[in-house]
Order: C-alpha cells, then sequence, then structure tokens
C-alpha cells in the first residue's frame, strides 16, 4: 500500500515548488517506506510514498505514459489486474511493468471514468489527463483506503492523509460548527465526505472527483441497487461461500509475506481457514495468524459487547486449520507509550486504548509480515451487530447503534451547544442517510427498516471502522486487506432477506452456514463478540490524572469547546465520561477527552 498527494493549481507554475510538494509526500513516509517520487508539470504536481507489494522492482511512482502526459499517482491493490492486463493488451495495449499501477492507468486510457467500474480492489488515486487538463480523484467501492481534497481558490490539494494536505501552507487547520458537531456529536457515524477539518473533504465510496479550471464535480460510478432476491436458502448459502472464496483467494496476491488477523470469531477465521484452502491448492505453506491478548482478560466479566476472552476460540481455531499462529500480549505501559504514535496516524481524537492496542499488534505483525487480510465488515454485510437484533434500537427514530447513549456533546459548553446544535445536525444526518437508501418496490414495512438500518451500518457505522483499520496499520507500514468488502459479496448479499440472512432466528446465520464446515462448532456458532478493550488499571489511572490536570490548566484548549464545571463535576463524582465509541469502556470519555486536548495543541487548530 501506498501514500499519494497533490496539487493543481491553475494561477502558480508548479514546476518551482518541488519542495512543498516533497513535503506534502513526505508526512505519508509511514504509509510507503520503500520509495518516493515527485512528478511537476505546470499546473499539476503528483507526490508519492511507496510500499512495495506487487512488482517489487517494477512498480515506481508517479507513472506517466503519452504526450501530453497522463499520469497516475496510486494507492492500491488491483485484484483483478491480471485479467484486466489481458483484456487490455488484446486491445493493443503494452506494459513496462508487471504492477497493477499500470493496470490503473492504461484503463483509463482506453475506457476514461468508466475504467473504476471494472476494478475489483482497494484503491484511492490521482490521474491527471494533461490533454483535457484535468484531475480525476477515484476512491473504491466501499471506501477501504482514503482520500482527502480541499479546494482552494485556484486549484485543489489531495492526500491520502489530511496531514499531507496540512502540510501545504494553503490548508489551516480549522474547525467549524460542523466539525465539532462530527467530533462530538457523530464521532460514531460520521457523515461521507466529511473530513473534520473546516474546509477539508473526503472522497466519498465508490465516487470519482473531476477537476477542471471551470468546476469541481463529484459523481458516483458504483452504487448499491435494490433488486428481489430469487435464489433459495441453498442456493443462497452457496454463493456466499463461492464469493467470499473467491475475495480471499484474490486476495492473497502479494510478492512480500502475507498473513491473516485472527480473533477467534466466526469471521476471521472463515477468513483464515478459505486462505489455508487456497495456499494448500496452490502448493505454498501454511497460513501465519496474530490475535491480541492483555494481561488479565480471562478474569474479566462479559458485557454486552464482549461475550468473553479471545484466548480458547483462537486457538481452536489456529488448531484446527493448522496455521502458524502468534498470541501478541499487550501490556499497560506499552498502550501508554502508542498514544501519541496513534494520535498522529490518525491525525484527529479516535478511540483511545482500542487505537492503541491495535497499533502495537500491527507493529508486531510487520515485523513478519506486509500484508494482512482481516474479517473487518462481515457484521455490516451479514447483520451481525447488536442493534440489528434489538427492537428499541430498530425502532428510534436516529442511528440505532446511538440509541440511549450519551454522546461527548453533552460535555459541550452551552454557548458552543448554541451554535453547534448537535441533536438537531444529528437529527438532520439521520434524515439525509434514510433518504439515501436504495428502495425496493414493494418491500413490507419490516423488510424496509431492516434495509434501511443495513445502509446505515455500511454508510455510516462502517467507514470509521475501515478508516482506524487503514490509518492504524499503515502508521507501521502494514497493508490490511478486507475480503468481506468485496463489492461482489457486498452486492449480493445487500438484497438477501432478512428471514435468509438470520436463518432459525440466528444472529449472522447464513455466514455461519456457509462456512461451517470450515471451523471447529463453538467457533462457527460463538456470539458476536467485540475487539477487546483492555483492563488496563494504570492506564485509566493516568488518564485520570491528565485529566485533573488539564483543569488545573486555565489555557488548555480543550476547555474552549467543552464545559469545565461540567468535567470537574463528573470527575468528582466518580461519573464515567460519555464516550465516543458504543462499545461499554469506562475510560472511553476521559480517553476522547484529552486526546481533544492534545490534538487541539498539537495540530495547532483554530475554532472557528
Amino acid at each position: 500500500m501506498c501514500g499519494v498527494t497533490g496539487w493543481v493549481d491553475w494561477e502558480t507554475d508548479l514546476r518551482t515548488r518541488g519542495a512543498t510538494v516533497s513535503a506534502m509526500a513526505e508526512t505519508l513516509a509511514c504509509r510507503g517506506p520503500d520509495a518516493s517520487g515527485v512528478w511537476l508539470s505546470r499546473h499539476a504536481a503528483f507526490g508519492h510514498r511507496r510500499l512495495s507489494v506487487i512488482d517489487l522492482t517494477g512498480g515506481a511512482q508517479p507513472l506517466g505514459t503519452g504526450q501530453p502526459e497522463t499520469v497516475l499517482t496510486y494507492n492500491g491493490e488491483l485484484y483483478n489486474h491480471q485479467e484486466l492486463r489481458r483484456e487490455l493488451q488484446s486491445l493493443g495495449h503494452t506494459f513496462r511493468t508487471r504492477s497493477d499501477t499500470e493496470v490503473v492507468l492504461r484503463a483509463h486510457i482506453e475506457w476514461g471514468t468508466d475504467a473504476p467500474r471494472r476494478f475489483n480492489g482497494i484503491f484511492a488515486y490521482a490521474l491527471w489527463d494533461g490533454r483535457a487538463e484535468e484531475l480525476l480523484l477515484v476512491r473504491d467501492h466501499l471506501g477501504i483506503k482514503p482520500l482527502y481534497w480541499h479546494a482552494h481558490a485556484a486549484g485543489v490539494l489531495f492526500g491520502s492523509e489530511p496531514k499531507a494536505v496540512l502540510a501545504n501552507p494553503l490548508f489551516r487547520a480549522e474547525l467549524d460548527a460542523e466539525g465539532i458537531a462530527e467530533l462530538f456529536a457523530l464521532p460514531a457515524a460520521p457523515t461521507a465526505g466529511h473530513g473534520l477539518f473546516r474546509g477539508l473533504n473526503e472522497v466519498r465510496p465508490g465516487h470519482l472527483v473531476s477537476v477542471r479550471r471551470s468546476a469541481v464535480r463529484e459523481f458516483p460510478y458504483w452504487r448499491l441497487v435494490s433488486r428481489p432476491h430469487t435464489d433459495d436458502a441453498a442456493t443462497t448459502r452457496r454463493t456466499v461461500r463461492e464469493l467470499l472464496a473467491d475475495a480471499v483467494e484474490r486476495q492473497l496476491m502479494s510478492d512480500v509475506p502475507l498473513c491473516t488477523l485472527l480473533s477467534g470469531g466466526v469471521d476471521s477465521s472463515a477468513i483464515t481457514a478459505l486462505a489455508a484452502l487456497a495456499r494448500e491448492r496452490s502448493g505454498q505453506g501454511k497460513v501465519s495468524s496474530f490475535s491480541v491478548d492483555f494481561p488479565g482478560s480471562a478474569d474479566r466479566a462479559p458485557d454486552t459487547w464482549r461475550t468473553g476472552a479471545d484466548a480458547p476460540f483462537v486457538r481452536a481455531a489456529a488448531e484446527h486449520v493448522g496455521t502458524l499462529h502468534t498470541s501478541v500480549v499487550i501490556p499497560d505501559d506499552d498502550l501508554l507509550e502508542a498514544r501519541q504514535a496513534v494520535l498522529r496516524a490518525r491525525d484527529r481524537p479516535g478511540w483511545g486504548e482500542m487505537d492503541a492496542s491495535l497499533h502495537l499488534l500491527f507493529r508486531e505483525v510487520r515485523r513478519r509480515s506486509t500484508v494482512a487480510l482481516s474479517g473487518e465488515a462481515a457484521d455490516e454485510v451479514f447483520g451481525g451487530y447488536p442493534y440489528f437484533h434489538s427492537p428499541d434500537a430498530l425502532s428510534a427514530p436516529t442511528f440505532p447503534w446511538l440509541h440511549g447513549r450519551p454522546t461527548p456533546a453533552v460535555l459541550l459548553r452551552p454557548e458552543v451547544r448554541a451554535e453547534v446544535r448537535p441533536q438537531e445536525y444529528t437529527a438532520q444526518q439521520y434524515r439525509d442517510s434514510l433518504a439515501g437508501t436504495p428502495a425496493l418496490a414493494g418491500e413490507a414495512a419490516a423488510d424496509r427498516r431492516v434495509r434501511e438500518v443495513f445502509h446505515l451500518a455500511l454508510t455510516r457505522w462502517l467507514p470509521p471502522l475501515l478508516e482506524r483499520v487503514d490509518r492504524v496499520s499503515m502508521s507501521v507500514g502494514l497493508e490490511v486487506r478486507v475480503p468481506f468488502c468485496d463489492h461482489r459479496l457486498v452486492e449480493y448479499a445487500w438484497n438477501v432477506p432478512w428471514s435468509l440472512k438470520t436463518p432459525d432466528g440466528r444472529p449472522k446465520g447464513l455466514l455461519r452456514d456457509a462456512v461451517r464446515d470450515l471451523l471447529p462448532a463453538a467457533v462457527a456458532d460463538r456470539p458476536k463478540s467485540g475487539y477487546p478493550s483492555t483492563p488496563a488499571v494504570r492506564y485509566t489511572q493516568v488518564l485520570t490524572d491528565r485529566a485533573h490536570e488539564l483543569l488545573a490548566d486555565p489555557a488548555a484548549p480543550v476547555f474552549d469547546l467543552v464545559d469545565r464545571e461540567t468535567v470537574r463535576r463528573a470527575l468528582s463524582e466518580g461519573m464515567t465520561l460519555p464516550s465516543p465509541r458504543t462499545a461499554p469502556n469506562p475510560v472511553g470519555g476521559l480517553d476522547h477527552l484529552v486526546q481533544v486536548d492534545e490534538w487541539l495543541r498539537a495540530y495547532r487548530v483554530g475554532l472557528r
């Protein structure tokens, strides 16, 4: 995987701005530690940082061809690049490399803006057409790879992460009312396309952004379509198995070491088992797998989010499949040490110790692998989360996972809350999201509601999870692939009725039955259990001390937004601060408060 950045300017000769473009690219060095490149022309300039995965010697970027040049800076993996290469060769194209980057470039030369419709993969890239003087920004179907952009007075800046755009003096880190609402009211349901900072946008999943002198336009090349599902139960199970197996096999392509992330749930265990079968068929060795654990985790009581310790199920799956397994155990002190690294990775306040533990897991995985397959997104595609099965959540007039949960917005100062209006903002975003659900004519009201919740899950719940995984993994140069986000599988599962997704009322029963023969029964039937939070006592104490230090600091920037007395009262009474996460975690709100202060300071964020 890689980092991409660039600058289009109709009034400046960008051939004189090489140092700035290099600085923008350098911020993404962790995404691409293996190589770097800069390309400059009068009105367009590209930067690139490369993580070499396919064609290690021949995939240098930015990559250009023709006069006037068509130039590409690309972050991604195209899983069907070999089929597309053969098709393009039959149409007269010749190739200089084995890389999928060159396939993307020539696909655009051949098919123009229809090219992304043919792609199967994870990608975010920029293409400059010198003849038309047009910049295209393109993002994959589900938004697995990030791409941000900012329209300035004379053009556009873009980058894989906000830090690349922030490295250009044309952009300033500022937070306005919408950004405050996103940060405090909707951290668990961010608005598609909103980049948090004032004036920063994110290319929406399945969209292209076209930048010309006359206009900047964004339009979709892919979207979900609702249609009747005509397959019977057996055919549906078989099709899900075939699509998932094909997605896993395609995503095993790599010229560098590859592994799986194994949590002991049905999702990651199915990915691991299918990967092992595919490697066996191709005569390759055993799959390496990794899991995360914490001291004392076996003694934690279950809750609504965590149904029990992962370790016994991880062992059962690893032994059954026959992986080369490593359990990464993370102590308290390491979590505290990782906090700043994670903040810099995400460019925004995140999920605290859950991000820190993920960072440390990925750091250990990266010592032995460059690519990892994950079970992320299975719950959004097949309906595994508790809110899919809660009548109260389903009937709530808001994002189901926010029902009955206070958000950090309740901590805002009264005058800030009056300006931001978080409840109104949340309600409007919810209405807008519902309006975007592809309808199916004649669908019963109950089925229509479930379809709406699936759409909310895929467009408002899944994106922050994918962002977290991408940003934290790429901070250590690890590429994480997500087979459950294969758009063919998502398209098929989208139209499977709820009764077939949950046979006999079993959550994710369709997926469980489709992969049951691959797994131990205990793993195949294990209830949903969320990503583990640590029982770290010292971590909580350190954050509590830090919060008291902030309360004693009259210049603490977080209290330009948050009401100091509300926080003081909560801490003195031993109350839990509202968390940006939906998973139960007594330290989540405290973590968010401290992180917001650290972020405002580190990024010198101005308030508008």
